[in-house]
Protein backbone atom coordinates (compact mmCIF):
# COMPACT_ATOMS: atom_id res chain seq x y z
CA UNK A 1 0.00 0.00 0.00
CA UNK A 2 2.82 2.39 0.87
CA UNK A 3 4.54 1.56 -2.42
CA UNK A 4 1.40 2.34 -4.43
CA UNK A 5 0.90 5.57 -2.48
CA UNK A 6 4.46 6.67 -3.21
CA UNK A 7 3.98 5.84 -6.88
CA UNK A 8 0.85 7.99 -7.06
CA UNK A 9 2.57 10.88 -5.30
CA UNK A 10 5.33 10.83 -7.91
CA UNK A 11 2.76 11.72 -10.57
CA UNK A 12 0.17 13.73 -8.62
CA UNK A 13 0.37 16.37 -5.91
CA UNK A 14 -2.11 14.74 -3.56
CA UNK A 15 -3.56 16.17 -0.34
CA UNK A 16 -2.96 14.30 2.89
CA UNK A 17 -5.75 11.91 3.92
CA UNK A 18 -6.11 11.11 7.59
CA UNK A 19 -6.45 7.50 8.70
CA UNK A 20 -9.49 6.55 10.76
CA UNK A 21 -10.39 3.67 13.04
CA UNK A 22 -12.91 1.02 12.10
CA UNK A 23 -15.65 2.41 14.33
CA UNK A 24 -15.91 5.74 12.50
CA UNK A 25 -18.45 4.57 9.87
CA UNK A 26 -20.91 3.89 12.70
CA UNK A 27 -20.39 7.43 13.91
CA UNK A 28 -20.96 8.71 10.37
CA UNK A 29 -24.27 6.87 10.24
CA UNK A 30 -25.30 8.54 13.49
CA UNK A 31 -24.28 11.97 12.21
CA UNK A 32 -26.00 11.31 8.89
CA UNK A 33 -29.22 10.49 10.70
CA UNK A 34 -28.94 13.76 12.63
CA UNK A 35 -28.34 15.65 9.38
CA UNK A 36 -31.46 14.12 7.84
CA UNK A 37 -33.59 14.64 10.94
CA UNK A 38 -32.66 18.31 11.25
CA UNK A 39 -32.90 19.04 7.52
CA UNK A 40 -35.89 17.03 6.33
CA UNK A 41 -36.81 19.62 3.73
CA UNK A 42 -33.45 19.14 2.05
CA UNK A 43 -33.08 15.40 2.60
CA UNK A 44 -36.48 13.99 1.69
CA UNK A 45 -36.45 15.19 -1.95
CA UNK A 46 -33.35 13.06 -2.51
CA UNK A 47 -35.14 10.04 -1.11
CA UNK A 48 -38.18 10.71 -3.29
CA UNK A 49 -36.07 11.12 -6.44
CA UNK A 50 -34.02 7.98 -5.79
CA UNK A 51 -37.14 5.95 -4.98
CA UNK A 52 -38.77 7.21 -8.19
CA UNK A 53 -35.70 6.21 -10.18
CA UNK A 54 -35.84 2.73 -8.66
CA UNK A 55 -39.51 2.46 -9.59
CA UNK A 56 -38.77 3.54 -13.16
CA UNK A 57 -36.03 0.92 -13.43
CA UNK A 58 -38.42 -1.75 -12.18
CA UNK A 59 -41.18 -0.64 -14.55
CA UNK A 60 -38.95 -0.42 -17.61
CA UNK A 61 -36.90 -3.56 -17.09
CA UNK A 62 -39.35 -5.91 -15.35
CA UNK A 63 -39.59 -8.13 -18.43
CA UNK A 64 -35.85 -7.92 -19.19
CA UNK A 65 -34.04 -9.61 -16.29
CA UNK A 66 -30.57 -9.07 -17.73
CA UNK A 67 -31.20 -5.32 -17.91
CA UNK A 68 -33.06 -5.24 -14.60
CA UNK A 69 -30.16 -6.89 -12.79
CA UNK A 70 -27.58 -4.61 -14.37
CA UNK A 71 -29.65 -1.49 -13.67
CA UNK A 72 -30.33 -2.31 -10.02
CA UNK A 73 -26.74 -3.26 -9.25
CA UNK A 74 -25.31 -0.54 -11.47
CA UNK A 75 -27.40 2.08 -9.73
CA UNK A 76 -25.04 1.79 -6.78
CA UNK A 77 -22.13 2.74 -9.04
CA UNK A 78 -23.58 6.20 -9.65
CA UNK A 79 -24.84 6.58 -6.08
CA UNK A 80 -21.93 8.79 -4.94
CA UNK A 81 -22.69 11.47 -7.52
CA UNK A 82 -26.43 11.27 -6.83
CA UNK A 83 -25.77 12.07 -3.17
CA UNK A 84 -23.36 14.95 -3.82
CA UNK A 85 -25.85 17.57 -2.69
CA UNK A 86 -26.22 15.85 0.67
CA UNK A 87 -22.59 16.63 1.43
CA UNK A 88 -23.50 20.31 1.23
CA UNK A 89 -26.38 19.69 3.65
CA UNK A 90 -23.99 18.00 6.09
CA UNK A 91 -21.43 20.77 5.77
CA UNK A 92 -24.01 23.44 6.55
CA UNK A 93 -25.38 21.40 9.43
CA UNK A 94 -21.88 21.07 10.89
CA UNK A 95 -21.64 24.87 10.85
CA UNK A 96 -24.95 25.11 12.68
CA UNK A 97 -26.90 26.26 9.60
CA UNK A 98 -30.18 24.93 8.26
CA UNK A 99 -30.22 23.91 4.61
CA UNK A 100 -32.98 23.67 2.04
CA UNK A 101 -33.03 21.47 -1.03
CA UNK A 102 -32.11 24.47 -3.18
CA UNK A 103 -29.20 25.24 -0.85
CA UNK A 104 -27.88 21.73 -1.49
CA UNK A 105 -28.15 22.32 -5.23
CA UNK A 106 -26.44 25.70 -5.01
CA UNK A 107 -23.57 24.03 -3.20
CA UNK A 108 -22.78 22.14 -6.40
CA UNK A 109 -22.33 25.23 -8.53
CA UNK A 110 -18.89 26.18 -7.29
CA UNK A 111 -17.45 22.84 -8.36
CA UNK A 112 -19.84 21.97 -11.18
CA UNK A 113 -17.21 21.22 -13.83
CA UNK A 114 -15.17 18.77 -11.76
CA UNK A 115 -18.28 17.05 -10.41
CA UNK A 116 -19.68 16.78 -13.95
CA UNK A 117 -16.47 15.17 -15.22
CA UNK A 118 -16.57 12.67 -12.39
CA UNK A 119 -20.21 12.02 -13.17
CA UNK A 120 -19.23 11.16 -16.74
CA UNK A 121 -16.71 8.65 -15.40
CA UNK A 122 -19.38 6.99 -13.24
CA UNK A 123 -21.81 6.95 -16.16
CA UNK A 124 -19.19 5.21 -18.31
CA UNK A 125 -18.65 2.67 -15.52
CA UNK A 126 -22.40 2.04 -15.48
CA UNK A 127 -22.48 1.54 -19.26
CA UNK A 128 -19.51 -0.82 -19.06
CA UNK A 129 -21.26 -2.83 -16.35
CA UNK A 130 -24.43 -3.08 -18.44
CA UNK A 131 -22.41 -4.52 -21.33
CA UNK A 132 -20.49 -6.89 -19.07
CA UNK A 133 -23.75 -8.01 -17.51
CA UNK A 134 -25.21 -8.83 -20.92
CA UNK A 135 -22.09 -10.84 -21.80
CA UNK A 136 -22.25 -12.77 -18.52
CA UNK A 137 -25.90 -13.63 -19.15
CA UNK A 138 -25.08 -14.81 -22.67
CA UNK A 139 -22.18 -16.98 -21.52
CA UNK A 140 -23.33 -18.47 -18.24
CA UNK A 141 -27.05 -18.12 -17.58
CA UNK A 142 -29.29 -21.15 -18.01
CA UNK A 143 -33.02 -20.79 -17.59
CA UNK A 144 -36.03 -18.57 -18.20
CA UNK A 145 -35.38 -14.92 -19.06
CA UNK A 146 -38.99 -14.07 -19.86
CA UNK A 147 -39.60 -12.19 -16.62
CA UNK A 148 -37.91 -11.29 -13.36
CA UNK A 149 -39.80 -13.89 -11.29
CA UNK A 150 -38.69 -16.69 -13.61
CA UNK A 151 -35.16 -15.36 -13.54
CA UNK A 152 -35.04 -15.31 -9.73
CA UNK A 153 -36.31 -18.88 -9.47
CA UNK A 154 -33.75 -20.01 -12.06
CA UNK A 155 -30.92 -18.38 -10.15
CA UNK A 156 -31.82 -19.35 -6.60
CA UNK A 157 -33.87 -22.54 -6.93
CA UNK A 158 -32.71 -24.55 -9.93
CA UNK A 159 -29.05 -24.97 -9.00
CA UNK A 160 -28.12 -24.63 -12.67
CA UNK A 161 -26.57 -21.18 -12.44
CA UNK A 162 -23.78 -21.49 -9.91
CA UNK A 163 -21.18 -20.47 -12.50
CA UNK A 164 -23.32 -17.50 -13.46
CA UNK A 165 -23.71 -16.33 -9.86
CA UNK A 166 -19.99 -16.76 -9.21
CA UNK A 167 -18.93 -14.90 -12.37
CA UNK A 168 -21.49 -12.15 -11.84
CA UNK A 169 -20.43 -11.55 -8.25
CA UNK A 170 -16.69 -11.68 -8.94
CA UNK A 171 -16.72 -9.39 -11.98
CA UNK A 172 -19.39 -7.08 -10.59
CA UNK A 173 -17.68 -6.95 -7.21
CA UNK A 174 -14.34 -6.12 -8.82
CA UNK A 175 -15.83 -3.26 -10.81
CA UNK A 176 -17.70 -2.00 -7.75
CA UNK A 177 -14.50 -2.12 -5.66
CA UNK A 178 -12.61 -0.08 -8.26
CA UNK A 179 -15.38 2.52 -8.50
CA UNK A 180 -15.64 2.70 -4.71
CA UNK A 181 -11.89 3.14 -4.32
CA UNK A 182 -11.90 6.00 -6.82
CA UNK A 183 -15.00 7.77 -5.53
CA UNK A 184 -15.31 7.25 -1.75
CA UNK A 185 -13.17 10.30 -0.97
CA UNK A 186 -13.40 11.99 -4.36
CA UNK A 187 -16.96 13.32 -4.24
CA UNK A 188 -16.71 14.91 -0.76
CA UNK A 189 -13.32 16.31 -1.75
CA UNK A 190 -14.71 17.85 -4.94
CA UNK A 191 -17.44 19.49 -2.87
CA UNK A 192 -15.00 20.83 -0.30
CA UNK A 193 -11.88 21.83 -2.25
CA UNK A 194 -10.95 23.42 -5.53
CA UNK A 195 -9.38 20.36 -7.16
CA UNK A 196 -9.84 18.58 -10.46
CA UNK A 197 -11.60 15.24 -10.74
CA UNK A 198 -8.41 13.28 -11.52
CA UNK A 199 -6.64 14.55 -8.40
CA UNK A 200 -9.72 13.76 -6.31
CA UNK A 201 -9.93 10.23 -7.74
CA UNK A 202 -6.23 9.55 -7.16
CA UNK A 203 -6.50 10.88 -3.60
CA UNK A 204 -9.43 8.55 -3.00
CA UNK A 205 -7.47 5.63 -4.45
CA UNK A 206 -4.50 6.37 -2.20
CA UNK A 207 -6.74 6.57 0.86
Amino acid sequence: MDHSSNSLEQHFHLPHVRHIDRSRPLQWLKLGWEDMRDNLGASLPYGVVLAAMGYLILSFAADMPYLFTAAISGFFLVGPIAAAGLYEVSRRHERGERASFMDSMRGLRGHADSIAYFGVFLALALIAWERLSAILFALFFRGDLAEVSGFLSSVFMSGENLYFVFAYMVIGGTLAAVVFALSAVAIPMLMDRDVDSVTAAMTSLRA
